[in-house]
């Protein structure tokens, strides 16, 4: 059934105002609710047909701008410090996952990119998680938090550059993106110096009162730079969004207002359009095959264990298994990034259309799983203490 430009306009919007509510009334993550009405909305049910070009435009821009709050959430403060023994620790530890990861998709005779793919986790899932449970700052939290953030910055790294590897091979377009991370490092120096020499300014332009808006106006010309700067190189544009945001947070480490200005911006109307988008785009009756339910339940259980087993290594890190086992299944959670990644493969031809269901259904369970089991181990533990 198609529907005019102008109706679905109005219906996504209605959407994005309303599923908020649904979700606080469900007690779910807002973004699997989004998804869900896109199931609902899209192939795997009322198979309705958007007409234009407003709706595409507009959940690619939500796309661009998640990847621009996924850099924003690196915390380069708590990176820095880090002593060299635990990063070191902490890369083991992401080694053993993309270790595990090979050995899964092998299994599941796939290739390297679903060996990526598996490797992702969602800071932005276990970040809020450990500031509701008040250990964001302990130790405990604080290890995770690495995890989590090395597990995206490297794994997106990773895929993109098996993308530009896979289009190109191995030849001098891998010296292209030279001038982006020239680039990258350049605005990175050039920032802490600007804020350093000029605190009040920099106070100023992250400030509430600032009534011409010139730090969203900056964010978004950061984005769009390096957005412009991936396209020019041959990279993926996500990865230009998730460095500008990366330049954003390493320069302003403390912008509260900025930050609730841009999530206003983003999350409040134009990421939910891109999750509803995910959904429409979802086609429940690529899982519903017996083999299709058989290989997802399988990619579901591999997808916990290359998080759940690494994890274990916490354990030579003075904390008891069972903590080990909930940062496990904290870190299992996936969504935002494992999402991308899977709108990549199918986009770059390196996964069919079923595979994506199946990592989009991967991401709605896990961070249901994830984060619920957490939170009753935690407490469990807590009141038995």
């Amino acid at each position: 059934m198609s529907i005019n430009q102008e109706f679905s306009l109005l219906l996504v919007s209605l959407a994005v105002a309303i599923l908020p509510g649904v979700s606080r009334l469900l007690r779910l993550p807002a973004p699997v609710v989004e998804i869900l009405f896109g199931v609902v909305m899209g192939k795997s049910l009322l198979n309705l047909q958007f007409s234009g070009d407003w709706l595409p435009f507009l959940a690619h821009l939500g796309f661009l701008l998640l990847m621009f709050h996924s850099g924003m959430e690196i915390d380069f403060d708590m990176l820095r410090k880090q002593s060299w023994k635990e990063l070191l620790f902490q890369l083991l530890v992401f080694g053993a996952s993309l270790g595990l990861s090979f050995a899964a998709a092998i299994h599941l005779g796939r290739g390297v990119f679903v060996a990526l793919v598996l490797t992702t986790t969602s800071l932005g899932l276990v970040m809020p998680i450990l500031k509701e449970m008040g250990i964001s700052r302990a130790p405990f939290g604080q290890k995770m938090l690495i995890a989590a953030s090395l597990a995206d910055f490297l794994t997106l790294f990773g895929i993109t550059f098996f993308v530009l590897g896979k289009d190109y091979g191995f030849s001098w377009r891998f010296i292209a993106p030279i001038p982006l991370f020239a680039g990258f490092a350049l605005l990175l120096w050039a920032g802490r110096m600007w804020v350093w020499w000029h605190p009040q300014q920099a106070e100023k332009l992250l400030g509430a009162s600032d009534s011409q808006e010139l730090g969203v106006r900056l964010s978004l010309a950061l984005l769009f730079l390096f957005v412009a700067e991936s396209e020019l190189v041959h990279l993926e544009p996500v990865l230009g969004a998730f460095m500008g945001g990366c330049v954003l947070s390493f320069v302003f480490r403390q912008k509260p207002d900025l930050e609730i200005k841009l999530s206003a911006l983003g999350f409040g109307f134009l990421i939910p359009i891109f999750f509803i988008n995910v959904g429409m785009q979802f086609d429940l009756h690529n899982i519903l095959a017996v083999d299709q339910l058989i290989f997802t339940l399988k990619l579901l259980i591999l997808a916990i264990l290359v998080k759940v087993i690494p994890s274990l290594l916490f354990y030579f890190q003075d904390f008891p298994l069972r903590k080990s086992l909930q940062a496990g299944a904290l870190l299992s959670s996936r969504l935002s990034l494992i999402v991308a990644a899977a709108t990549i493969g199918l986009e770059k031809g390196l996964i069919d259309q079923q595979m994506k269901d199946s990592v989009v259904l991967l991401a709605l369970l896990t961070c249901l799983f994830g984060p619920t089991l957490f939170k009753l181990c935690y407490h469990k533990a807590a009141d038995t203490a």
